[in-house]
């Protein structure tokens, strides 16, 4: 075994990824990217396939996902029990996005717009916003998993959006727009919670909207090929269909 093959071996999707990042702002996340890669870490094809099967694609969400987890690591170090609820929300998000490169990221929504990647795109949008809620404490199984992020994924999406094509100090002008964009999830919750006092709306929920229900949320990314979300009509668990 020579010592180039030898060297290849120990190589990580982080190793990877690492030194793929200097290419993407040329090349995109595309085969261009991951073939200079391979080449700068002397690898076979065989062995990139082995760390990223799907190719860009994998790379892509191996950048994503890093960030997710960087964002989470953020918001487990604040100190949130000094933050009112709103402000630990938009901390979730202005978290992901300071860990973010602006030009990874532009060159990443071109990719996932492509539509033979918008459904892994849509997910891991869905996953970032997820991850937010379930730091911050959220525990709901039901109904309310989907809406929570789906209010969420809009806020997130648009500011996301913003942040790109702002030049302002310290990006000040996306921080306050992100403030106010919290305040329409905030006040959808609100909206939420008096629904549920409405006699009207409990005799709905009692007959015909009993069907939401059976709406449950998924698994986690990871274990659930239709994670976001997925009908479960007879879920007797969690997260699992019978």
């Amino acid at each position: 075994m020579t010592d180039a093959s030898t060297a290849t071996q120990s190589v990580t999707k982080d190793d990877f990824l690492n030194a793929a990042v200097n290419h993407v702002p040329f090349d995109g996340w595309s085969c261009a990217t991951m073939d200079a890669t391979q080449a700068e870490m002397g690898m076979t094809p065989a062995e990139v396939q082995a760390l990223f099967p799907r190719g860009a694609l994998d790379l892509a969400l191996a950048y994503h996902f890093a960030g997710d987890a960087q964002m989470v690591a953020r918001l487990n170090d604040a100190d949130l029990a000094a933050m009112r609820f709103r402000d630990r929300i938009a901390a979730g998000v202005r978290f992901r996005l300071e860990v973010a490169d602006k030009e990874l990221v532009r060159k990443g929504m071109a990719f996932f717009a492509m539509p033979q990647n918008a459904t892994d795109g849509t997910a891991a949008l869905w996953g970032t916003c997820d991850a937010i809620w379930t730091t911050l404490g959220d525990t709901s199984r039901d109904i309310n998993w989907y809406t929570k992020r789906a209010t969420l994924s809009a806020v997130y999406s648009s500011t996301v959006l913003y942040w790109l094509g702002d030049d302002s100090e310290g990006c000040a002008a996306t921080w306050a727009f992100l403030d106010r964009r919290i305040d329409n999830v905030m006040q959808f919750e609100k909206v939420k919670g008096q629904a549920r006092e409405n006699k009207l709306f409990q005799a709905f929920m009692a007959g015909p909207g009993k069907i939401f229900d059976s709406v449950k949320a998924p698994g986690s990314r990871e274990t659930n090929p239709n994670y976001p979300g997925r009908w479960a009509p007879n879920s007797t668990q969690d997260g699992d269909t019978k």
